[in-house]
This record gives structure tokens, sequence and C-alpha cells, in this order.
């Protein structure tokens, strides 16, 4: 296990898939950190509010809200990599005996 240290770039790679569902919500959080992810989710909500449809409903507009992209997922042998930062040490250290750290 290599030490986790603010300001350092780690690779992490799924080894066991968690059964729970708050571990996998941990890692998928964690997976969603990368810039690259990030401006995925950024292009894909900004088109998603565009393209939203408006309708009447009793009067007032009514926006349906469109659920989130998910374009991660915590399966075996998904590497991700991240720059640690010190707000995501405990979810690192919370799910560490699922990941693989280098």
């Amino acid at each position: 296990m290599t030490a986790l240290t603010a300001g350092t770039t780690v690779t992490i790679s799924v080894k066991k898939v968690p059964l729970e569902a708050r571990h996998r919500k941990t890692i998928e959080r964690l997976m969603r950190l990368q810039p690259a992810v990030q401006r995925t989710l950024t292009r894909v909500a900004r088109r998603r509010g565009r393209d939203n449809p408006v309708n009447q409903r009793g009067g007032r507009m009514w926006t349906s809200r469109i659920p989130a992209t998910r374009c991660v997922g915590a399966e075996l042998g998904a590497k991700f990599t991240l720059r640690v930062t010190p707000h995501i040490i405990p979810d690192v250290m919370a799910v560490q005996r699922f990941l693989e750290i280098s």
C-alpha cells in the first residue's frame, strides 16, 4: 500500500468489486474526479439542460428532471488516475481493501 500524501498523483485499479452499494458508490465518486470524466460530465449536463423539454403543467412552466449520466463504473480491473487532495484521503482509505494503489 502506497502512502497517500496530498499533492501526489496515484494510479488506482479495482482489484475486487464490492458487494455493498455504499462502497461501489464511493469508488465511482473517486473515479468521477478524473479531469477527463469531469469534462465529459460537464458537457453532457450542459446538453441535457439545453435540450430538456419545457411544457406547461397546472398553469406553470414545468421541466422534467433528467437523471445524471453514469459514465464510470466500479468494475474489476478498472483503472483511474487521481491527484490526491486532503479531502479524498478518507474516502480512499474507506475502500482500500477493494483497490490497488500504485
